[in-house]
């Protein structure tokens, strides 16, 4: 399939699956995960009419993004991966979104380099729903305390929640919990599920689906 048929099929899914979850057409934004995929394939995501796309690291979006982003108006892109402090300036100058706020370091961070550069990515904060040693995000039952600190201590608007379900759990748990801690803290935005799962995530409420391989074909 081409980059444009492929996109066509997921964004049939997406509307799909909002129809049989009984929400608007459009309330779910689809995120294209590039991580990985060189400008050249970008490209052709981008022509077929994509213009949110995700990186999960900084370095690598640094070398591929502003090129792209002067090329074509209206692109919006989110770091989806984990943030190191020394990264931060980076970061800001370029994402639009970063959903992966997940300890006070990184909130100060933010928040200092939102006032040096006068700009701030929109913030979500990442939520370690499956408790797993070596994943980034917040303990859920620290989160709703996170994201009050995020306010109060560190002047952060936090628009939504983002996890990544362990990949040997079913999604749906994962997901119904963080759409109950998003009611808890009072964000609108989540932010999960991927290219296996992320039908099942708009039936319990994702505003934003991060796909890669659905749409760009498998990793080298």
């Amino acid at each position: 399939m081409t980059a444009a048929a492929r996109l066509a099929d997921i964004r049939h899914r997406i509307a799909r699956a909002e129809r049989t979850a009984g929400r608007p057409a459009g309330s779910v934004t689809l995120v294209a995960v590039s991580k990985t995929f060189g400008a050249d394939d970008v490209r052709d995501v981008i022509a077929a009419g994509q213009r949110v796309f995700g990186e999960n690291r900084v370095q690598e979006a640094q070398a591929k993004w502003p090129h792209l982003k002067a090329e074509t108006d209206g692109i919006e892109l989110h770091l989806i991966g984990p943030l190191q402090s020394n990264k931060t300036a980076e970061a800001v100058a370029l994402f639009d979104v970063i959903h992966t706020v997940d300890r006070d370091k990184i909130a100060a961070a933010i928040a200092a380099e939102g006032v040096k550069q006068g700009r701030l990515p929109r913030l979500f904060v990442q939520v370690n729903t499956g408790l797993e040693e070596q994943k980034a995000g917040i303990d859920p039952r620290e989160a709703a305390a996170f994201v009050e600190r995020c306010r109060t201590e560190h002047g952060l608007a936090i628009e939504g929640l983002m996890c990544i379900p362990p990949a040997e759990d079913a999604p749906g748990p994962h997901f119904a919990l963080l759409a109950k801690l998003g009611k808890d803290v009072g964000v609108s935005g989540l932010s999960m599920g991927m290219s296996s799962d992320f039908e099942i995530a708009i039936g319990l409420g994702a505003t934003h689906v991060r796909v890669g391989s659905a749409l760009f074909g498998g990793r080298g």
